[in-house]
C-alpha cells in the first residue's frame, strides 16, 4: 500500500494498534452501509478507504469512556 503512507497516518493516530483497530471497525461500517465521508477515494477496498479517511483527518479516534464495560473486558 503506497497511499496513505504510514508516516502520514502516524501524524493523525499515534498508535499502530489504535490505527489498525479504527480502520478495521470503519471498514466493517463501510461494507455494511454506504455512508462515505469523502467525496472521492483512491482505494477500491474498504480498509484502504478507511485509511484514506484517517489521512484526511475526517476519521479520528474517540476518547474511551471509563464507565462503559465492553464484552471483551468481562
Amino acid at each position: 500500500m503506497l497511499y496513505p503512507s504510514i508516516d502520514s497516518l502516524k501524524k493523525q493516530i499515534d498508535s499502530k494498534y489504535t490505527l489498525v483497530s479504527l480502520a478495521a471497525k470503519r471498514a466493517r461500517e463501510l461494507q455494511a452501509r454506504d455512508n462515505l465521508l469523502l467525496d472521492k477515494y483512491d482505494a477500491e477496498k474498504f480498509v484502504g478507504m478507511a485509511l484514506e479517511e484517517v489521512a484526511e483527518g475526517v476519521l479520528e479516534k474517540q476518547a474511551s469512556d471509563a464507565n462503559i464495560q465492553y464484552e471483551d473486558e468481562m
